[in-house]
């Protein structure tokens, strides 16, 4: 199957290709994949320093998840895997609340239940991942059915990575939304590890989008680190999902440059040297950049001063999270019940007593 690409590695245009943004969205979105860098980088020095306990970055991904995030509208929803953290500020969630979730304080939407990463944004379509591997697939399945039978134009997709696609419950996503042509796109980022296991380990397929003939929808294969090919791609699935001819299966290919979260060391089990390659030769980033900088569009004033920008709000809400008080205590026995059955109660009073506190 054949690999789509527009912009290629060196910044250039592949011949005959067109552009699917003006100069200037591509700006708002090469500001959007630096940011995203910039934060990623800040987080992992957090957590290494013991200030937040997990991270899992998105080095390398940056092109799939800013671009694919950019065509969706306002009422679509989005069942993210690990690496679509961005997608939340990028659809108005504030960066305070980003990175309070990372802190898991009082001011955590849910309140230090999830790990650092595995955020929420209800108002931007944004739902919470799980840590297990694709169950977000059926329920995204779901949702787009949901979207059909109210006869809305809502577009559901779902994001996850090439480990998944071997799961059962991708497979039950894909064969359901075929059969009843719900509006979903299903986003594999294949960035060819799912921890420790490379993808030759994952299937005999030929790739991740040849599996959609199995179940009668189109698959399409993408330079995952071309943002320009991920944003044409992505809009095509997205249209056509939203004009009824239900899910397409977008397999984006990018690689995992870094490690599989803060918890990882990669160089026990892959060749870096590889690794290596995709970081000086094909980052989605540098890509950009150098188209950016050819049409004199984009300086390296700017660029210092965007990343300093960026910095500078990073370090602000840090210091705010940080010096934000941990959940409230009774906050382990809420949002369960209406109302707090007569168990829970009691042992919310031994806790305190425990504790040394007073009595509820």
């Amino acid at each position: 199957m054949k690999l789509r690409q527009i912009l290629r590695p060196d910044g250039t245009l592949t011949p005959g290709a067109e552009m699917p943004v003006t100069d200037d969205e591509l700006i708002d979105l090469y500001r959007a994949m630096v940011k995203l860098r910039v934060i990623d980088d800040r987080m992992v020095t957090l957590q290494r320093q013991g200030r937040i306990g997990f991270y899992g970055m998105a080095t390398g991904h940056e092109a799939s998840v800013v671009g694919s995030c950019s065509v969706l509208a306002k009422g679509d929803w989005i069942f993210p895997g690990l690496r679509e953290g961005a997608m939340t500020w990028m659809r108005g969630l504030p960066m305070q609340e980003f990175v309070d979730q990372l802190f898991g304080n009082a001011r955590d939407r849910v309140r230090g239940r999830q790990m650092p990463c595995h955020h929420t944004f209800r108002e931007g379509g944004y739902v919470s991942l799980s840590a297990v591997i694709a169950t977000q697939l059926p329920q995204a399945a779901g949702a787009a059915m949901a979207a059909r039978i109210r006869g809305d134009d809502t577009v559901v997709v779902g994001y996850f990575g090439d480990g998944a696609s071997s799961a059962t419950d991708f497979h039950a996503a894909a064969n359901f939304a075929g059969v009843f042509r719900a509006p979903l796109v299903l986003y594999c980022q294949n960035n060819q590890w799912a921890i420790s296991v490379p993808l030759e380990r994952q299937t005999a397929s030929e790739s991740i989008a040849i599996k959609s003939v199995a179940y009668g929808i189109p698959g399409v294969r993408v330079d995952g680190n071309d943002i320009l090919g991920v944003i044409e791609v992505t809009r095509e699935a997205v249209d056509r999902a939203r004009s009824g001819q239900g899910p397409t299966l977008v397999e984006a290919v990018t690689y995992r440059v870094g490690p599989h979260t803060t918890s990882d060391d990669p160089s026990v089990y892959r060749d870096e040297s590889i690794t290596e390659e995709w970081k000086t030769q094909r980052d989605p980033i540098e890509r950009v950049r150098r188209f950016l900088t050819c049409r004199e569009l984009w300086t390296e004033a700017q660029e210092a001063e965007w990343c300093a920008s960026v910095e500078a709000e990073l370090a602000h809400c840090i210091r705010e999270a940080e010096a934000a008080p941990a959940p409230p205590l009774e906050s382990i026995f809420e949002d369960v019940y209406s109302e707090m059955p007569q168990h829970l109660r009691e042992e919310e009073s031994r806790l305190r007593r425990l504790l040394g506190g007073p009595p509820p």
